[in-house]
């Protein structure tokens, strides 16, 4: 079969690759029903996170299970399933805890832009859904194997409740489904801070009630100034840079708290000015096999649509393109169909 694999910075082929096999009895095999780009690929495509050698890439996934381990019970061939970008055994007490991302026994899922992937600890990472879905549920089903999980653990971190002022620090796609999560938890006021029209349209239409373009000091200001002077009660860090991340602390009022899903680069903290800031703040890798099984439950009832957030569609074999539009910030977010 034929996959992605990056060579260097911007240099993304789409060449021949071994067939995936069952190495392992709790592995499973899956025929890749759609496939994306994610924002976090962009920072080895850019060069920031340096490539040794070249890897194969991809880490988000759902489709219909081939073949499975002798070991593997939960799921069949046959079935339609998700699962995370980090494989987990669901039993160990990192698991057990809720953080399976975290697991003991935890393997990335990164070679998920080619049209078979095997899944290891496939008991623990894959989760089915009810029935086989429909051609246009895909891409929203797709979202939960990482994006949608990934908001949604961002509004969890920060402790979102019904009422409460959010504010969400990146228009990404991360970023505006930590919009639709917090909206989904019943947030009373969503600021979401973008400075692209596309993005804000999305933003509102996920549930933002206000769009703050500025950044650094002003941005800050502006959220004061929405929030009499306090600061918003939950802060969703969605990017993963100093800039952010600062932004986030300071919009934070004394008690609230921060989730931050973004893999920070170059993000440091001051002690003493966290100290005396007096906010929470949780974040890290999504524990997207947590949320799973509600997430399917949500799509599958039309509560939700993520997957409104795939403003570019391509066949796998134009991925190189996929990657450019997303760098070039003409697409929000590209899917792939093998």
């Amino acid at each position: 079969m034929r996959g992605a694999v990056l060579y260097a910075p911007r240099d993304v082929r789409f060449e021949e690759r071994g067939l995936p096999k069952i190495t392992k009895p709790t592995d499973a095999i899956i025929r890749i029903s759609a496939t994306c780009v994610c924002g976090s690929d962009l920072w080895p495509y850019r060069g920031i996170n340096p490539v040794t050698q070249p890897p194969p890439m991809g880490h988000e996934y759902c489709g219909i299970v081939e073949e499975v381990g002798t070991a593997v019970t939960t799921v069949k061939p046959g079935q339609f399933v998700i699962g995370s970008f980090f494989a987990s055994d669901n039993t160990c007490p990192n698991c057990q805890a809720g953080y399976p991302s975290s697991c003991r026994h935890r393997e990335l899922v990164g070679d998920a832009q080619a049209p078979l992937l095997r899944v290891p600890l496939a008991d623990g990472t894959l989760v089915a859904t009810p029935d086989l879905p429909s051609n246009d549920m895909i891409p929203s089903l797709l979202t939960l194997s990482d994006v949608m999980g990934t908001g949604w653990f961002a509004a969890d971190a920060a402790d979102v409740k019904p009422g409460k002022t959010v504010a969400v620090v990146g228009d990404g796609a991360v970023g505006l489904l930590g919009v639709l999560s917090a909206r989904q938890m019943g947030a009373g006021r969503i600021i979401a801070m973008s400075r692209h029209e596309s993005r804000q349209k999305l933003a509102r239409e996920f549930g933002a009630t206000d769009i703050v373009t500025e950044r650094g000091d002003d941005g800050v200001a502006r959220i004061k100034g929405l929030t009499n002077g306090i600061g918003a009660d939950a802060v969703l860090e969605c990017v993963g840079t100093q800039e952010s991340m600062t932004q986030a602390i300071r919009s934070t009022r004394p008690g609230g708290s921060i989730g931050y899903v973004g893999v920070p680069h170059g993000v440091e903290f001051n002690g003493e000015k966290l100290f005396y800031a007096h906010v929470h703040l949780h974040g890290g890798p999504a524990p997207v096999r947590r949320f799973l099984p509600q997430l399917i439950d949500l799509v599958w009832k039309g509560k939700i649509n993520p997957g409104k957030v795939f403003d570019l569609t391509l066949p796998l074999d134009q991925v190189a393109e996929g990657y450019r539009a997303m760098d070039e910030r003409r697409a929000i977010k590209t899917l792939l169909r093998p």
